[in-house]
């Protein structure tokens, strides 16, 4: 890995979906070790800036870096540096839930007995452990979200990006998600978070961004963001949509 004290660079990002910008020179940083919660309404921008940052999107100008490695030119040295949680169960319906995360592993060159020992280690941190030879459709809704976490953790990346962890949780599960989070920066784990909740970001995190239509609204630490009285509106928008 880089010596870079950014865990993420954006410069100048414009991505397009035909003539609708979804990102309009969009540049900000995050800092490695930093817990970095981004928040928008529905179709700021969130998402698209997360399949930027994991090649599952193209862009039309800018440069994305994950620390120092562009997500272009470097891809294969950016990519394993990241780990993500999206929103969706998209979990192989054929394979039990600890084959299901040797085979995650496999993508990023980790040999099957190591990646065994890893899937076992994370699947008993995360309390799921007894159901390691289950299919996950056989799992609630609660263990499905654990499972989400293990995949993005199973290659041990520097950055892990969360998308909505906590959308539709109940209030033990949401608790839950925020201890591991927790304890995965606190371990030295730059985390990447999207949230609609306002409660969320300021119960995890140490850096606020605001993303709205594509622009970034503002960046910066937590407690400066909480006392900007300019941002009221901003709030009350993204937090009225749930």
């Amino acid at each position: 890995m880089r010596d870079s004290k950014f865990a993420i660079e954006i410069k100048n990002l414009s991505k397009y979906y035909g003539n609708l910008a979804a990102l309009k020179d969009v540049s900000f940083q995050v800092k490695r070790g930093d817990f970095f919660a981004f928040l928008g309404p529905n179709g700021a921008g969130k998402t698209t800036t997360i399949n930027v940052l994991t090649g599952l999107s193209n862009y039309q100008s800018g440069d994305v870096r994950i620390f120092g490695y562009s997500t272009t030119k470097d891809y294969i040295q950016a990519r394993r540096l990241v780990g993500l949680c999206a929103q969706e169960f998209n979990f192989d319906p054929f394979l039990t839930i600890r084959n299901l995360l040797v085979f995650q592993a496999g993508y990023f060159g980790i040999l099957p007995p190591k990646a065994k020992r890893r899937a076992d280690e994370l699947l008993e941190r995360f309390g799921l452990y007894e159901k390691r030879n289950a299919k996950h459709r056989t799992l609630s809704g609660g263990m499905k979200k654990r499972l989400l976490l293990c995949r993005a953790l199973i290659h041990e990346p520097e950055i892990i990006i969360l998308d909505e962890p906590t959308a539709g949780c109940d209030l033990e599960l949401k608790f839950q998600i925020w201890n591991y989070l927790k304890e995965l920066n606190q371990e030295g784990k730059t985390i990447f978070l999207t949230t609609h909740y306002m409660e969320e970001a300021e119960k995890l995190c140490k850096t606020i961004g605001i993303i709205n239509s594509g622009n970034i609204v503002r960046i910066g630490e937590k407690s400066q963001i909480l006392q900007d009285k300019s941002l009221q509106d901003v709030f009350i928008e993204v937090t009225g949509l749930e």
